[in-house]
């Protein structure tokens, strides 16, 4: 029997055995991502991230009847779904989480939604699996996201590029549930606003060389090159390919792109120009909050999925208060209350404010580190997409700001 179909069998011990889990003396919200794997330059920095909020939880008289947050991660991997089903698991059956925040990668996300967190009924909101195939969950309303779509980020790289004056691109994308979806978005408002797509190739995740797929793109003679792909993965292997090929001018990556140790493996001066986009933040009075914050717990607030994997967790937290109880059940649909208006705004750090508020049985409205969190019907968010560029004598990637 495999580890998923043995996990779905267990399902129901489970829920009789832990029932509403209020003895417990803390309150444990888990953690997947994938630490190991294609972006496991990212992992850390979203985890601080969502420890950020847990301690100011904590620090502020705790969940509830003044529990403390704990914050238990499993390894998501971003490559195995087996193992991120494996982690998922762990988190539910032998932690007893109430909530999780994650996964990462959107392939690992769909195979743990399905085989794992709507099966036990747990409220998962991730920071950064962005594949429009989420959108279309049948999840009971448990499945939400703190980035956006990429049927916007997709929109807003093609909208960026031609107003550089880029009419002709290729692309290569890892072929899973991100790398397709968004290269379908970019792929289709590029050539709907005028552009010309000369190639769409996908690539499989883990190989060594991708000389083929290169050398197969550059034979339409188009010189930019866009990789949907990851950062410590065939991203960088096929990125660093093509810079020693020659063969193309120009270079641009989606979020999956956007992590200083790709500039540090091949070098800023080669990447000189290049384009990345992800999701970020506005310039509002809860990103310029949490960045005060985030400097000072040594946390970069500009890494990406940082922000979103702050709200994401502070959203459970209040989500959980809002509840009343260390149940699961109820959890999902505090979340919509607590994330939208009416009510007084709630921004990052300021749980105590919401604590006493709901407390008074009033409503609250979180305005978070990116932005509004206004969750539609499929728990989507519209948020904002972020340019980046290449900071050649620092070797980092650097903000431009917000894509209009």
């Amino acid at each position: 029997m495999s580890p998923i179909k043995k996990y779905l069998f267990a399902i129901p011990v489970i829920m009789a055995l832990i029932g509403s889990g209020s003895a417990a003396a803390d309150v444990k919200v888990g953690f997947l991502a994938g630490f190991t794997g294609p972006l496991k330059s990212l992992a850390p920095g979203m985890y601080k991230g969502a420890k950020l909020a847990a301690k100011h939880v904590n620090d502020q008289g705790g969940i509830l009847d003044g529990q403390q947050i704990i914050m238990p991660s499993g390894d998501s991997t971003c490559s195995d779904v087996t193992a991120a089903a494996d982690a998922a698991a762990h988190l539910v059956q032998d932690e007893n989480v109430l909530a999780i925040v994650g996964p990462l990668c959107s392939g690992a996300a769909i195979a743990i939604y399905k085989n794992v967190t709507i099966p036990a009924g747990i409220t998962v909101v991730s920071p950064s699996a962005t594949s429009p195939a989420i959108t279309s969950l049948d999840d009971g309303d448990l499945v939400f996201r703190t980035s956006p779509s990429d049927v916007y980020q997709g929109s807003i790289m093609a909208r960026l590029l031609l107003s550089k004056g880029i009419k002709h691109i290729v692309i290569t994308y890892v072929d899973n549930d991100w790398g397709k979806g968004i290269s379908a978005e970019l792929s289709s408002a590029f050539e709907a606003a005028g552009g010309k797509v000369a190639g769409n190739m996908a690539h499989e995740e883990g190989k060594t060389d991708y000389s083929d797929v290169v050398r197969s793109l550059s034979a339409s003679g188009v010189d930019t090159l866009v990789v949907l792909a990851y950062a410590n993965g065939s991203g960088q292997t096929i990125l660093r390919q093509a810079v020693e090929s020659g063969a193309f001018d120009q270079f641009v990556g989606g979020d999956g792109m956007a992590s200083n140790t790709l500039v540090a493996a091949i070098g800023s001066d080669k990447l000189r120009g290049m384009i990345v986009t992800k999701p970020g933040a506005p310039d509002s009075t809860g990103s310029r909050v949490f960045k005060k914050y985030a400097w000072g717990s040594n946390l970069n607030p500009a890494g990406a999925f940082v922000g979103q994997s702050y709200d994401a967790a502070f959203l459970l937290a209040l989500a959980i208060e809002k509840n009343g109880n260390a149940d699961r059940a109820g959890i999902a649909q505090a979340l919509r209350s607590v994330a939208t208006p009416p009510g007084e705004v709630i921004l990052p750090g300021e749980w105590a404010k919401a604590k006493a508020l709901i407390k008074a049985g009033q409503a609250i409205n979180y305005e978070g580190a990116t932005g509004s969190l206004d969750f539609d019907a499929a728990g989507d968010v519209s948020g904002v997409i972020i340019e980046m560029g290449v900071n050649v004598r620092e070797g980092s990637f650097i903000e431009f700001g917000q894509i209009k």
